[in-house]
Formats: structure tokens, sequence, C-alpha cells
């Protein structure tokens, strides 16, 4: 009785299985409502990049005369290569700060058995944190305006940093100069999301199995053996994935540096891709913002492409 049940519950799987007119009626909400929010969207965005529009909301006023007059453009305009340049140093900087110092941090955490615990959630805190927010922190942080001095923050860190050197007062650093702007605008960026690819490596960690580890121990491999010639090595996958994780993100950065520095200063140094499409359609060039959101997507794909193609994913 028992075997005829398991063989009609058999049956019953493999008849699941076989009809899968089911499975495209759960499928048809979710395909609709990303039709609707991403791929028309994106479509006419490339056809807005060839319009005239020159206010959020208004119709076209024909097409561009020549069609590709927004593409000659991105190789032209002063402002956008220096937003290209600034995105591409901070993507250098967020596979080499970001994803470092999260798996340096997820290594360290995982060799404890004290703390382990606070020690997650401690990192993993500044991902709750709104961007907003922590823009603002940092403004205060490092740009508060200090009583007559209007241009220089007189924050905290300048405070501090002049109770170091010995100066009555604080030390008038000018954190948007064009000194220190990069350093008060990717520090913040690179300790909101450290947290994030802790998470991921230290998931990866938990993946791999111990007794690895002790085959290894009795090999020999210990410490710093059993880090280059094990967890490395399985970490590979997990680190490709950050990588391409750290590579889009850095493209697609806008809420926080806006935040801190809305206008692009100090001379309009300061632009991202992010920021810089967002100041030019809202400034009335619609079409022109339309084309480089376009090629904030393309970088972000061939960049990606290029990266897991050098990191590829290997099968262990």
């Amino acid at each position: 009785m028992l075997s005829g049940f398991l063989k009609e519950g058999d049956h019953m799987n493999s008849m699941i299985y076989k009809k899968k007119s089911p499975l495209f009626l759960f499928l048809i909400p979710a395909f609709a409502f990303m039709t609707v929010y991403l791929y028309y969207p994106f479509v006419m965005n490339i056809y807005n990049s060839f319009c005239k529009i020159r206010a959020l909301g208004t119709a076209s006023k024909g097409f561009n005369d020549p069609l590709y007059e927004n593409y000659t453009k991105l190789f032209t305009d002063a402002a956008m290569g220096t937003a290209f340049k600034n995105t591409m140093l901070l993507m250098l900087c967020t596979i080499i700060f970001q994803v470092g110092i999260a798996l340096l941090l997820a290594l360290l955490i995982d060799n404890i058995t004290v703390g382990t615990k606070f020690f997650r959630t401690v990192y993993f805190f500044p991902i709750v944190i709104s961007a907003g927010a922590l823009g603002l922190l940092f403004n205060l942080l490092f740009l508060y305006p200090s009583q007559g001095v209007s241009s220089v923050g007189g924050g905290p860190i300048n405070t501090i940093v002049g109770a170091l050197t010995g100066q009555n007062g604080p030390a008038m650093i000018d954190w948007k100069s064009m000194e220190n702007w990069m350093f008060t605008m990717f520090l913040p960026i690179m300790w909101q999301y450290v947290g994030f690819y802790f998470v991921i490596i230290i998931t990866g960690l938990n993946n791999i199995s111990a007794d690895i580890y002790e085959a290894a121990s009795i090999d020999g491999a210990d410490g710093m053996k059993r880090i280059r010639y094990i967890t490395l090595p399985l970490l590979h996958n997990t680190l490709c994935t950050c990588l391409t994780l750290a590579i889009t993100g850095a493209l697609k950065v806008f809420d926080l540096p806006w935040v801190m520095f809305p206008n692009g200063v100090p001379l309009g140094q300061s632009w991202l891709t992010g920021t810089y499409m967002y100041s030019v359609t809202y400034g009335g060039d619609v079409d022109y913002g339309s084309t480089i959101a376009l090629l904030i997507v393309v970088l972000g794909v061939v960049i990606s492409q290029v990266a897991n193609i050098i990191f590829k994913e290997k099968d262990y």
C-alpha cells in the first residue's frame, strides 16, 4: 500500500514538472511589472536621447540635427570628461578599499570566537542608514560652517585638527577645496558600503568546509598559508561577485555625493556620472541627460563583462 502511494506521488510530481503552463501564470505579473517600470523606460530613454527635450514633462520638439548630436557632445563636454574620470577613480577606490577592507575584516572576524555577532552588526550598520542621512552627517563633520566663516567648514574635524596642532580655535581646513574635496566625498562612500561586501564575504567564508582546514593543518598549512592557498582560492567566486557589484555600484552613486556637493564644487570638479546626469536633466537638457544615463548603463555592462572575463568564476 505504501509503495503504491509513493508511486502515485512520484507520478503526480512528474506531471507537475511536465505541465509548464501554470509557471507562466505566475511569471506574467512580474514580467508585466518589469516591462512597465524597467524595459519601457529604458527603450524610451534611448529614443529620447535622439530628440530635443528641454524640460521634464514637456513634449519633444523633434529630432536633433544631426541625429547623433548628443553622442558627439559626450566627447566634447569637459564636465562629462571630469565626471567620467572621477567615476573611474571612484570605481578603482571602491574595488581596492571597499572590497579590500571588507575582505580583511571578514578574515579577522572568521578567526575569532568571541563577539562575532557584535562585530557583524557594527560593520553592517552603515548600510541601514540612508545615503541622504549619511551625507548630512558627514556635512556636519567636515563642512559645518563656523560663525563668520561661510566658505570653510568649522565642524568637529576642524576643531580636532586645531587642538592637535595647538592653534587657538578651529584649524580652518577647507574640505571643499581643490586639494581636499576628493577625500571629503570618497570617505563616506567607502565607509558606507564596506559592511555590504563584508556580509557577502563572511557568507562565502561560512560556506568553506571546516574539514578542508583540518586537512590543511595536518599537512602543515597554518596562518597565512591557509589564507593564501585555501581561503582566497575558495573565495574566488564570491570576490568576483563583489567585483561586479562594486563596478556597477560606483557608476550608480548619486545620493550621498549630491547631498555633500550639490553643484559639483569646487568649480565643477567633483562631478560624478550620476550627479552630472541629474544636474543636466533638471537643468533643462533632458535629451542629453538621457544620453548620459544610457552611457552609464553601457559602461556598467561592458566593464562588468570585461571583469568577468578576466576574473571568471571557477568550478571547485
